[in-house]
């Protein structure tokens, strides 16, 4: 076997898991293998802070199908990726979370940066290595990356400063590659036997299908049952939409069209998707999860089977390969709903016409608390632009190919109706975990990943705070993104809950803020302020025209008004209940 050193090891097992970029932040604890990352292919991308580098490595993996990486200063920098290492666990990224940890001799000393790293992630990655002795520092590496991959999700390798150095002989693992079959012969039967008797299938595209590569096999199912397609919640790339079965996403600010449709449904055939409970409550006044209809879910993951809701076929397999061969079983079959295709076809077309009729119309929010906030704010020095027509110019404008995240907060989940796109891996949100300071960072790893597509950042001001300095790393790194911050001055999503449960008493919403576009020109930036309706377009357009053809980052600061959508949690909250006297009238 070689001789090398730990180090050596590290680094090349990397280098043979296909590693060119890691994202973090300078630290003696990793430096004696940081020295030979150049010459290894490795790129170090500097970020302003550890939570911004764990994002960036996400926002990489979505982009890009492979390994995101990041990596940072044992204790404190190493706790600064906790937040963002939980996102990209609810968005299955793989990331491989490099740790280094204080050396061996001082552990349980208190010593400086000294912290018990394994317990702050274990919630949150699928796999853990501890390298507890060198000689195993290429194995623990390998094992870390595989599992990434094989368990759809982020893994830890946590390692003591002084096992980088030292001599062993070592050979390096070569990756491995699960290949996922179609699921079971028995349940894939069942699931067919369902869908030939379905007169009204419906399908729920989810994040599976662009991690397995599968949008091509799911148009093919769906034209073969001539079945209406719903993105499930944050997954708005996981069916083209410009195909006619497509029919928008579920979920809060979901398609109308979309939910309309599927609680028609008598069999849902889900692939790859959980169906988080986030993304099937009512909206729009609907209950629109079908509660008769037979489901046939399709996960990769098989504790995800029938987890969220009651399941009648669960397939434990690849969405690519499972759909392929329900496809098969399919094609020679007589279905049920072949003589409906027609119909369903033009209730298809009627409900989504009808959606974006409604959308077009649907200029401001109609509330009382909205209409207040209009009426306040045209008394108000200064422009205010309405968020729903603001999102329907930067649909308008949208380029080709685009790439798109999203952060946090009110106008960026009233964004969910307005965001199509043609092709997997162009759409991030944070998913689950729904962290503020998600969007920028993200669209900085992804546009590292592919930087022949144009990305676009969008954050309200209160979670724009957050990342904004990584504009910086944007800049420096040229790594050039778009952002669209929309300035309304206000924690918008949680203000609209303080409207509808706290009698508008509001504590800790309101925001005073500068000028975001030109904190992005001292920062090295281009930035713009939008004010006028007419302009929201031609804005975005100059500013990835610049992205793609100048390498520059732009930030287009648009002022909002202090409307709001429908509340964010409306499933959480309850109306208050006070008992002591001097509580009385907060009710």
């Amino acid at each position: 076997m070689p001789r090398m050193t730990p180090s050596e090891a590290f680094v090349e097992t990397m280098v043979a898991h296909g590693v060119t970029d890691i994202f973090g932040i300078m630290g003696s604890a990793f430096m004696d293998a940081m020295d030979i990352f150049p010459p290894a292919g490795i790129r170090l991308i500097p970020v302003v802070h550890e939570q911004g580098a764990a994002h960036m490595a996400d926002g990489y993996a979505r982009a890009s199908g492979r390994h995101g990486v990041v990596i940072g200063q044992n204790g404190p920098g190493i706790s600064n990726c906790v937040t963002a290492i939980a996102a990209a666990y609810w968005a299955h990224s793989p990331v491989v979370m490099i740790t280094p940890e204080a050396g061996t001799m001082n552990m349980g000393l208190g010593g400086f940066q000294e912290a018990n790293q394994l317990p702050m992630f274990q919630e949150f990655v699928k796999y853990q290595a501890h390298v507890a002795n060198p000689k195993r520092m290429a194995e623990f590496t390998a094992r870390c990356f595989d599992r990434a991959m094989s368990e759809i999700g982020p893994t830890q390798l946590n390692i003591p400063r002084d096992h980088f150095y030292g001599d062993i002989d070592v050979e390096i693992p070569q990756p491995q590659h699960l290949d996922r079959g179609p699921g079971g012969e028995t349940s894939l039967n069942a699931a067919v036997d369902l869908l030939a008797k379905a007169k009204n299938p419906v399908i729920v595209s989810g994040g599976g299908v662009i991690m397995a590569d599968a949008v091509q096999e799911v148009i093919a199912l769906a034209e073969r049952l001539g079945a209406p397609v719903v993105n499930s919640y944050q997954h708005n790339d996981s069916f083209p939409a410009s195909h006619p079965q497509w029919c928008g996403p579920l979920g809060y600010q979901g398609s109308k069209a979309g939910m309309k449709l599927i609680s028609r449904a008598d069999v849902v055939l889900v692939v790859g998707s959980r169906l988080g409970p986030f993304g099937t409550l009512p909206q729009h006044g609907l209950e629109y999860w079908p509660e008769n209809a037979q489901i046939i879910q399709i996960d990769a993951d098989h504790k995800m089977l029938g987890l969220v809701k009651k399941i009648s076929v669960g397939i434990c397999g690849d969405a690519k390969a499972s759909s392929l061969a329900l496809s098969a079983r399919l094609a020679q079959m007589e279905l049920s709903c072949d003589a409906t295709k027609e119909a369903r076809a033009a209730e298809i077309a009627q409900e989504k016409a009808e959606w974006e009729k409604e959308l077009d119309a649907w200029t401001h929010e109609k509330d009382d608390y909205s209409l207040d906030m209009i009426a306040e704010q045209a008394g108000e020095e200064g422009n205010w632009l309405h968020p729903r027509m603001v999102l329907r110019e930067l649909e308008k404008a949208m380029p080709k190919d685009v790439m798109v995240s999203t952060d946090i907060g009110n106008i960026n989940s009233v964004a969910h109706s307005y965001l199509r796109f043609e092709r997997p891996r162009s759409f991030f949100a944070p998913m689950s975990f729904g962290n503020c300071g998600y969007a920028l960072p993200t669209m900085i790893g992804a546009k590292a990943a592919a930087p022949e597509r144009p990305a676009i950042a969008y954050a309200g001001d209160g979670a724009w705070g957050m990342s904004m300095g990584e504009i910086l790393t944007a800049v420096r790194e040229d790594l050039p993104v778009t952002a669209v911050v929309f300035h309304n001055r206000q924690w918008g999503a949680e203000q609209k809950n303080q409207v509808e449960f706290y009698g508008r008493r509001f504590v800790g919403g309101l925001l005073d803020n500068p000028s975001f576009a030109s904190i992005g020109q001292a920062m090295g930036a281009e930035g713009v302020v939008v004010d006028d309706l007419e302009q929201v377009g031609s804005a975005l357009e100059t500013a990835v025209d610049k992205q793609m053809n100048g390498g520059k980052t732009t930030v287009i600061e648009v002022m909002c008004t202090r409307e709001l959508g429908d509340p964010f949690r409306r499933d959480a909250l309850s109306k208050p209940v006070r008992y002591l006297e001097k509580y009385k009238d907060y009710v």
